[in-house]
């Protein structure tokens, strides 16, 4: 009589993520006058990115980087604070690919730490923080340009003093085209950005998508 071979066992059960699992994304303490702003990276889904940053910061190039700017002018639904190289350009490393939020599964939502550009792919040293949702810089944003801003970390702590440097003086005249009317006056200094432990208490965030 024919003999069968007995059916391949199942498959294995996905091992579920340890929840208790060290958090190995990298975090950056930036000091400023006013205070220090605290920012974690997402450094596994938006690791060009987050290197650029962290080379920034490990280089010491962002000591005195400044935050020039802030869009108070735009209403409260629109709120960001800007930083980069106010000072010598050949600081700035070369131009990152950029990392839509489409492909990352990041979003801009309130506290999220983006990088600033003015097209797809020529952004070096500036970034922002937003300080309020702003869900049109989301490269999938209906009505928007199909790039959008890249996403590559948030602030877990330190929102206050981003909230102190939004709400500081601008210069009436300097800045050009939309940034007019926007530009710090005086300009807040990151006088360190270095690595820091992941703090014990920091929040799970908003950043990634559909996180619960």
């Amino acid at each position: 009589m024919p003999t069968f071979a007995p059916p391949p066992p199942p498959p294995p059960l996905p091992v579920p993520p340890d929840a208790d699992a060290p958090d190995t994304r990298p975090y950056v303490a930036l000091v400023t006058d006013l205070g220090t702003i605290t920012v974690r990276l997402e450094d596994k889904r938006a690791p060009a990115t987050a290197k650029n940053f962290l080379r920034y910061v490990d280089s010491k190039r962002m000591d005195m980087f400044k935050f020039y700017r802030t869009t108070k002018s735009w209403g409260p639904g629109n709120s960001i604070v800007q930083a980069g190289n106010r000072g010598d350009a050949r600081l700035n490393y070369p131009p990152i690919a950029h990392e839509p939020t489409k492909a990352t599964g990041l979003t801009n939502c309130k506290g999220a730490l983006s990088m600033a550009r003015l097209n797809p792919g020529d952004a070096t040293s500036d970034f922002f923080l937003l300080l309020s949702d702003i869900k049109s810089f989301d490269s999938d944003a209906p009505g928007g340009d199909g790039a959008g801003f890249a996403v590559f970390g948030e602030i877990v702590s330190g929102a206050d003093v981003a909230a102190k440097i939004f709400e500081l003086p601008v210069s009436a005249t300097a800045g050009e085209g939309v940034m007019k009317g926007q530009m710090l006056e005086p300009m807040v200094a990151i006088k360190s950005a270095r690595r820091v432990p992941a703090p014990a208490d920091a929040p799970k965030g908003c950043v990634v998508k559909g996180a619960p």
